[in-house]
């Protein structure tokens, strides 16, 4: 391997670098490191990806929205010459503070009352198509075993929920908490590409063994000391892979 060769494609290796990847750590603007962290799960989920560029590649002249700015930055990473490195997110983030800054003003807005009007439910997107799945739960009467089934829509699970025993799912992100408290602390993530696990802390990106995963998440034999918490963890069904 030439001089140019970073750190993190030696470890990967120039035989096993998947062709047409870009491992690219995104700078922090400031408590960024959350933002930073989900956006590298979101964009190492595959088919969340190719929404997002298709949507780019259709949507030539738009007005600026969140939606927007993550294509931008997906494109961007995707069209990278070199194949690692770091990029700003800068659009992206000034949108989400913005948008988010909006909300908080129409939350303390005073809202008017609309009675028993029913609130119009959101025509399905891609996002529901690639995140949402349907929960079934049963009760069954103690007195005369009569079983009754209800199915729901859901987009995250809690980790007692019941799922189907039959499906298997692959865990292919996590985004941690690193800290002794949830009020402090960094945010980091781990995603597996391509059979290999990969740690993005900002703009830093390194190839991590996948028996250390474990290390990243669960509290430390010192309690006063910093832990390292799974926050979001994304998991991937097998039927879909």
């Amino acid at each position: 391997m030439g001089a140019n060769i970073s750190q993190l494609e030696r470890d990967i290796g120039s035989d096993q670098f998947p062709p047409n990847e870009h491992y690219f750590g995104l700078v922090n603007f400031g408590n960024t490191c959350y933002s930073n962290s989900v956006l590298q799960a979101l964009y190492f989920c595959k088919p969340f990806r190719e929404k997002v560029l298709e949507y780019k590649a259709r949507n030539k002249r738009t007005k600026e929205t969140l939606l927007t700015c993550l294509a931008d930055l997906f494109y961007s990473i995707a069209t990278q010459k070199k194949k690692v490195g770091s990029i700003a997110p800068k659009k992206f983030i000034a949108r989400l503070r913005k948008e988010k800054a909006e909300r908080h003003q129409n939350t303390c807005k005073p809202k008017s009352s609309n009675g028993d009007i029913p609130v119009p439910q959101p025509e399905p997107t891609w996002v529901h198509e690639i995140f949402q799945g349907i929960l079934t739960s049963e009760t069954r009467c103690l007195n005369c075993e009569t079983v009754s089934s209800k199915d729901e829509d859901f987009f995250d699970l809690q980790s007692d929920d019941a799922v189907n025993p039959d499906r298997m799912y692959d865990l292919v992100a996590v985004v941690i908490h690193c800290g002794s408290g949830p009020n402090r602390g960094h945010y980091i993530s781990i995603v597996k590409s391509h059979g290999f696990w990969l740690l993005f802390d900002d703009d830093m990106v390194d190839k991590i063994d996948a028996s250390t995963i474990e290390d990243f998440y669960g509290l430390t034999s010192d309690i006063q000391k910093s832990s390292e918490t799974g926050y979001i963890l994304f998991y991937q069904s097998r039927d879909c892979m």
